[in-house]
Formats: C-alpha cells, structure tokens, sequence
C-alpha cells in the first residue's frame, strides 16, 4: 500500500491560516501529506476543526483536548484549571465518533509557565482526567511535555496508557526509552532541522517508534515565518539523515507508525 505523509499534530485550525486555507491545503496535498492529525489547545477550537473536517473530509483528522497552558500567549498566558474541563468534557464523548485521538493533552512545567505548585497540581489534575477519558474512549493521546518529559511519561504508564505520541520531544534520551519501552511514539516538526541539539535523542528512539509532525503554524525552520503542514518533508528528511536511512523510508514506516497509533485515520 502506498503510504503519504502523516502530519501528526498541527494546528490547522489556527487564525494564522484563516486568510489562505485553501492555497494552504493544496500546497499540502502537492507536497504528499495524506492526513492531518488537528489537535486543539482549548474548547474553543472545536468546532472549527469539525467544520475543516467537513470541508476536507479526506484531509483532515479531528483530534480534541486541553492544552496544559491556556489564554494564548504572552502575559495572559496561564495553567490550565480543572474548570477549564467543565465546558469540554460532554464534548469529547458527544463527538467520540469523529475523533481520532484526545490532545493536546499533557504537562508543562517550564517555570514562567507553572510558578507554582498550585499551577503544577493543576495541569496533572487537567491531564490525568483527559488520559480517562481517552482509555474509556479507547482513543490515543497526543501529548505536549515541555520541563515534564519524565513525569508525563511516568504519569501516563502509571495510569495505564499504551497509546501515546509525544510530540516535539525534547526530553532526555534517557526519559524517551522509558516511553519506547511503553510504546509510546515521538515526533519531531521542521525545528528540529535549525541545530543538532536532538540528533543523539533522534538516533536513539528506533524508526518504528518515530513520526513525523510540523506543530503549524509553530515550529518551522525559520521562527519568523509560518510554518506549514507541507513543510514535514522537511523533518522527514532530517531524521532520514540523522539516521542514515532513505527519506522515503522514514515517510514510509513514520506513516505506517502513524496509522497504527492512530487506527482510525482514513488510508
């Protein structure tokens, strides 16, 4: 079977693509990207990505959840509080059906992000009760580790989560084993293409247990430009450096990785 790009995690649904969706998406059809996993970072995202799934119903794959950090970004930017969840909790189970996975889910402990305990307790209070409801959903999470990637990964073997990608990792290679031997699967966006600091973290998680994202309109090669879900070929081919294998072979087993995590994805 031939196998297209799987953009893993992007955010399809952001404002910055509001004004050229449409050239967006066809140049992200010409570049081989097959599907886009759209996560969301706050219940008010929800519905715009359920009407992108209806525009590009073979595109786009729906995929609902809190972001440990909420209010955008800059100084109104805070931890996720268990209310937060009131409005999205009916939600996830009403559009079960729809949704291939739950995320952006996760912890983020960067300290100007999480000063306190109190803000800490609460993203894992947020983030325990999204990994239940994906268990009792049997969906896969999709999840965001920023200073937290050894207590994410411990938290959710601790909670029984055998299905999990940890997007953009930047843990040690010593946390990202401890996920391998779980099953979970890492994936890296364009970024990782602007310096070396995770080729040994790239070398280390086996091909098998890799995909491929671009977190757009985030994280691409260059920070003052909008990233684009066409531009995974660019990470695709990093990692197939990095690891000294054919760019066509990461697009191939990244996406065969991709459909295992995420059965629910249209072939």
């Amino acid at each position: 079977m031939e196998y297209g790009f799987v953009d893993c995690h992007c955010h399809i649904s952001a404002r910055e693509f509001e004004e050229d969706l449409d050239d967006v998406i066809q140049r992200t059809t010409e570049a081989g990207v097959k599907t886009l996993v759209a996560v969301t970072e706050g219940v008010g995202e929800f519905d715009r990505v359920l009407q992108l799934q209806e525009r590009y119903p073979r595109l786009v794959a729906p995929c609902f959840g809190l972001h440990p950090l909420q209010g955008g970004e800059g100084p109104e930017q805070r931890s996720v509080k268990p209310q937060d969840l009131e409005v999205a909790l009916p939600q996830f189970y009403k559009l079960r059906e729809r949704l291939v996975a739950i995320g952006e889910v996760g912890l983020d402990f960067t300290p100007w992000c999480a000063p306190t305990q109190q803000d800490r307790d609460d993203q894992m209070c947020v983030f325990i009760k999204q990994l239940h409801v994906a268990k009792e959903l049997d969906l896969p999470v999709n999840v965001h580790s920023r200073s937290a990637a050894k207590v994410t990964i411990q938290t959710m073997r601790e909670h029984g989560i055998s299905r999990a990608l940890l997007h953009n990792f930047a843990g040690k290679p010593s946390a990202a084993l401890e996920g391998v031997k779980a099953g979970y699967l890492f994936s890296f966006p364009p970024a990782v293409c602007r310096n070396q600091q995770r080729d040994k973290l790239i070398k280390q998680i086996p091909l098998e247990h890799i995909c491929l994202e671009t977190d757009s309109p985030a994280l691409g090669l260059d920070k003052h430009v909008r990233n684009e879900p066409r531009d995974i070929v660019l990470c695709c081919r990093y990692i197939a450096d990095v690891k000294g294998v054919s760019p066509q072979t990461v697009r191939l087993v990244s996406a065969q990785n991709a459909h295992r995590l995420f059965p629910k994805l249209k072939r």
